[in-house]
C-alpha cells in the first residue's frame, strides 16, 4: 500500500528534484525563548524533526533572542530539555543573535540601495501613516533622507546616541501595498536592554520579520515551517531574500494546533502563571510539554498525538479527548498496577483474627509474567473507597451495601453487617465478616457476587497527597468568547485528595518517572515536588474517556 503523505511532505519531495536544493533538506525549530514550549511547539517539533528522518536531512535549533526585555537563559535550558524528553536530537544549535552582525550588514546594504530609510516618527505616528486595509498609506519626510544621512543616522542608532523609541529603521517598499505588510515595515527599534548573550554590545535589535526569514536563509534552510498567521508575512520575507540575494529559503504554513478546553498563547499562559492561577510554568493543568512531563503524559503519547492530528491547511480545534486517548493507550501498555483508596472508609472484619496478617499475591502488570508479582498484606482493618458503599443504594447498585456482599479484589467475599456513624450522621465505619472458603483462586463458597472493589490494609497504608486534574477552562474555546480568557477559568480543575493511601512500596522506593496504574482509578505519576515526607501522586489520566462532547 503507498503511503499517504500530508501537504507538507508532498511539497518537499517536489523540491528534492530541485538543484536549489541540492545540498539536501534543512529544517528548524525556532522558538523565543520568553517561555516554555506548549503542546503546539510539539507538533511543529514532530513535523520539523520528521521531516528532517523522512528525508535524511538535518534540523537546526535556533532560538529567536531579538527581544532581549523578555528573554533569558533559564527558558534556553528547558526548551532544549523538552526537546531532548520528546526524543528529538538537533544538528546545529544556533541563535538569532548570532546574526546580529550580519543583519546589520543586511540593513546597510539596503540602505544603500534606497532600499531602507531611518524613521524619526513615533510609533502611534507610523501606525497612522500606514493606513487601513482599505485605506492606502501615506509617505513622510523622513522617506527621502539621503543615503549618507541613513547610514549616519543607523550608526547612531547602533552608538546608543538616542533613546528607545527615539528612531527606528524601516524597509522602503510601498506605502499603497495591499498587504499590510509590505508598507514600509520596521526593521530595528532602538532598546536599550542588556541581552542575554551579547550584554551591551548592541542597543538596537531587529525586529522579528527581518530577523527569522534572513536567519532561515543564512543557515540554508531549504523549507521554513510556520503557522497559518504567518502567510501574509511570506511576500515580505520573500522581498528581503530576493533584494538582497540570499539562499530562497522556501516558507510553509500549515494549521495550529488548538486543543479544547486549554489555551495554546505563551502571553495567556503566562498571564496564568503571574496571577498566581497556576503554581508555574509545569503545572500539571497546563498544555506545556514539562506541565504535561509532570502530569505523567509520555513523549510517545505526544508524539502519537502529533501524528494522528497530523498537518493540515485549516484552523480547527482538536478534542482534549484524544490526547487523553493517546497516553492511556500507550500507559495500558506498560504502567504496573497498584492499589490506591482516595476516598478512605474504615472496615473492620468482624470474624477475622485481629493478631492475623497474610498476603495476596497480586499481579504487577495482567497479561505479562515478566513483571512478576507482589505480596499485599491482608489483615482484620481495611480500607476501602466512600464510593464503594451505600446505605441506601441507587437502581444497578453493585457495590457494597448493608446485608449486601462485593468480592475484595484478589483476596476474600464480604457482606456488612453494620454501620458506624459520628455524631453528625457520617458513616465512619462498616462492621463486616468475611467468608474464609472465598478466597480468590480457591473460591469453596459458591457465593455469587457482582461487584469487586479494591482495599488496604491500615496498619499497612501509607498516607499521601493525591491530586486529580480537570478542564483547564469551563468552555471549550476560551480565547474566542468575546470577553476576559480568564473569566472561563475553571477553579475546580484540580482537586487535592489530602487524606488518601496507597501500597507501602509506593514510599519504599524512588518511583521518580515512573508510571502506575492505581486500580480502578486511572494512571498516576509522582510529582516532581514530592519528598519522602509528603509523598504526592498526580493522576495522569482517567481509565475511561471523560471528555466525550455533548
Amino acid at each position: 500500500m503507498e503511503e499517504s503523505l500530508n501537504f507538507v511532505e508532498e511539497i518537499v519531495e517536489g523540491d528534492i528534484r530541485n538543484p536549489v536544493y541540492s545540498e539536501g533538506v534543512a529544517t528548524r525549530f525556532p522558538p523565543e525563548p520568553n517561555g516554555y514550549l506548549h503542546l503546539g511547539h510539539a507538533k511543529s517539533i514532530c513535523l520539523n524533526f520528521g521531516l528532517a528522518s523522512k528525508y535524511n536531512g538535518k534540523v537546526n535549533l535556533r532560538f529567536d533572542d531579538t527581544n532581549p526585555e523578555r528573554e533569558n537563559s533559564s527558558y534556553i535550558e528547558a526548551i532544549k530539555e523538552d526537546i531532548r524528553w520528546l526524543g528529538y536530537e538537533w544538528h546545529n544549535e544556533y541563535y538569532a543573535s548570532d546574526y546580529f552582525e550580519t543583519l546589520y550588514g543586511f540593513a546597510v546594504e539596503l540602505i544603500k540601495r534606497g532600499l531602507a530609510y531611518v524613521d524619526d516618527s513615533t510609533s502611534e505616528e507610523i501606525a497612522e501613516q500606514k493606513g487601513t486595509p482599505q485605506v492606502p498609506g501615506t509617505t513622510n519626510q523622513y522617506r527621502e533622507r539621503s543615503v549618507d544621512d541613513n547610514l549616519r543616522l543607523l550608526e547612531a542608532m547602533k552608538l546608543g546616541r538616542f533613546g528607545d523609541g527615539e528612531k527606528v529603521l524601516r524597509a522602503k517598499i510601498d506605502m499603497a501595498a495591499s498587504n499590510m505588510h509590505m508598507r514600509d515595515p520596521i526593521m530595528y527599534r532602538v532598546k536599550h536592554t542588556r541581552h542575554h548573550r551579547t550584554g551591551s554590545t548592541w542597543c538596537i535589535y531587529p525586529m522579528y520579520d527581518f530577523a527569522h526569514g534572513q536567519s532561515d536563509a543564512i543557515e540554508h534552510i531549504t523549507h521554513s515551517t510556520c503557522t497559518l498567521e504567518f502567510v501574509a508575512h511570506r511576500p515580505l520575507y520573500n522581498w528581503f531574500i530576493q533584494e538582497l540575494g540570499l539562499f530562497p529559503s522556501k516558507q510553509i504554513e500549515f494549521a495550529r494546533l488548538n486543543l479544547s478546553y486549554t489555551i495554546m498563547s505563551k502571553r495567556k499562559l503566562q498571564q496564568l502563571v503571574d496571577n498566581g492561577l497556576v503554581d508555574g510554568w509545569d503545572d500539571p493543568r497546563l498544555p506545556t510539554i514539562a506541565g504535561l512531563r509532570r502530569r505523567g503524559y509520555t513523549p510517545n503519547a505526544i508524539r502519537e498525538f502529533c501524528d494522528r492530528i497530523g498537518v493540515a491547511k485549516r484552523d480547527a480545534i482538536t478534542d482534549f479527548g484524544l490526547l487523553e486517548f493517546c497516553v492511556r493507550e500507550d500507559l495500558n501498555q506498560s504502567a504496573q498496577r497498584r492499589i490506591a483508596v482516595l476516598k478512605p472508609l474504615k472496615v473492620t472484619i468482624t470474624n477475622y483474627d485481629e493478631e492475623k496478617t497474610e498476603y495476596i499475591n497480586m499481579e504487577n502488570l495482567p497479561g505479562d509474567e515478566t513483571q512478576g508479582t507482589r505480596k499485599l498484606p491482608f489483615g482484620k482493618e481495611l480500607w476501602i473507597e466512600q464510593d464503594d458503599f451505600m446505605e441506601h443504594p441507587a437502581k444497578n447498585y453493585f457495590r457494597l451495601t448493608l446485608g449486601g456482599a462485593v468480592r475484595l479484589k484478589g483476596a476474600y467475599i464480604i457482606s456488612c453487617e453494620h454501620i458506624v456513624k459520628d455524631e453528625h450522621g457520617n458513616i465512619i465505619e462498616l462492621q463486616c465478616r468475611y467468608f474464609p472458603e472465598s478466597k480468590s483462586g480457591d473460591d469453596q463458597s459458591n457465593i455469587k457476587v457482582k461487584s469487586t472493589i479494591h482495599w488496604l490494609s491500615i496498619p499497612f497504608a501509607v498516607p499521601v497527597e493525591v491530586r486529580l486534574y480537570d478542564k483547564l477552562f469551563s468552555v471549550e474555546d476560551p480565547g474566542q468568547t468575546g470577553t476576559d480568557f480568564l473569566n472561563h477559568f475553571n477553579k475546580d480543575s484540580i482537586q487535592v485528595m489530602q487524606n488518601a493511601y496507597v501500597e507501602a512500596d509506593l514510599a519504599e522506593r524512588d518511583n521518580a518517572g515512573i508510571h502506575f496504574q492505581f486500580v480502578r482509578l486511572g494512571y498516576f505519576i509522582r510529582d516532581t515536588r514530592s519528598n519522602v515526607d509528603h509523598l504526592i501522586f498526580n493522576r495522569t489520566v482517567d481509565l475511561k474517556e471523560r471528555w466525550k462532547k455533548a
